[in-house]
């Protein structure tokens, strides 16, 4: 395999997360089992196998790789991606798409669709994606990946199989959906973000940002420019219910070992423990 770009990988009840994130670098994710990724400020060759990819927003450490990922694809005679982008980006992201199209002289063949805030897009019969709004300087939006299945109804539990049996032909539905949401992806975002959309906090798996740490600055400016300080998840700390929680993005200002230290000093043990720094 062509190793052509820089990745991480955690491996957490069924789900391997791969990927690599700095601030105005490049922004990448993947999640193998979920046949799915999000973000693609790069475009890393083991990724090509991946079909369906969620983008966040249209910044260039989040989106450059788009054409090259759609490219390739097409290079390699594999079945044209699904991409969800921003509905407000989508128009745009085709004339970038039909501009590469013309300087590389060879089609740009993908399935283009626009997620907004409410939205929820079937991926198979056991999964669904929904489209919440996040908090950015630009048009912007998280995912959450849930785990859906047909449960018997609480008050049918006990009821002898015959009965059910019956209740089922004469038309009753006698099962009821239940939902876990397994893993949500916020990209870029203030921490406004985080608090419009429980599921965030509820997640088997969070990806989220946190891009500054030091005191000294000021958190004001950093949530203006649509981003989190460590403040923030500190401040949050009760909340998060999730047993695997992913912070990445990274200022470029800071060495990863600067990061790793101050979060190692002031994150609580209750979060210290499901934690994990992408550096």
């Amino acid at each position: 395999m062509i190793d052509n770009l820089p990745l991480r990988s955690h491996y957490h009840r069924g789900l391997t997360i791969e990927g690599y994130s700095r601030a105005a670098v490049q922004t990448y994710w993947r999640i193998p089992e979920l046949k799915l990724g999000f973000d693609m400020g790069g475009s890393p060759w083991s990724f090509m196998g991946t079909n369906t990819f969620f983008i966040s927003h249209g910044h260039l450490d989040h989106m450059a790789a788009l054409p090259v990922f759609v490219a390739r694809r097409r290079m390699m005679k594999m079945q044209p991606p699904t991409i969800y982008v921003p509905a407000e980006i989508h128009d745009q992201v085709w004339k970038m798409l039909d501009a590469w199209r013309q300087l590389d002289r060879g089609r740009m063949i993908c399935n283009l669709i626009p997620a907004a805030d409410g939205d929820e897009f079937e991926l198979s019969r056991e999964r669904v994606v929904t489209v919440f709004r996040t908090r950015h300087t630009v048009p912007s939006v998280g995912y959450t990946i849930w785990d859906r299945r047909r449960k018997l109804k609480p008050e049918l539990v006990g009821t002898p199989e015959d009965e059910i049996r019956k209740r089922r032909m004469a038309g009753e539905d006698v099962t009821q959906e239940l939902r876990v949401p397994l893993v949500c992806y916020c990209g870029d975002t203030a921490p406004d973000g985080l608090d419009d959309h429980p599921p965030v906090y509820e997640s088997r798996v969070l990806i989220t940002e946190m891009t500054f740490f030091r005191p000294e600055h000021r958190k004001e400016k950093i949530h203006k420019f649509g981003h989190t300080h460590l403040d923030d998840i500190l401040e949050r700390a009760d909340r998060f219910q999730n047993e695997l929680i992913i912070l990445a993005h990274f200022s470029t200002r800071y060495h990863e070992n600067q990061v790793r230290r101050a979060a190692e000093a002031r994150l609580p043990e209750s979060l210290r423990e499901r934690v994990q720094l992408w550096t």
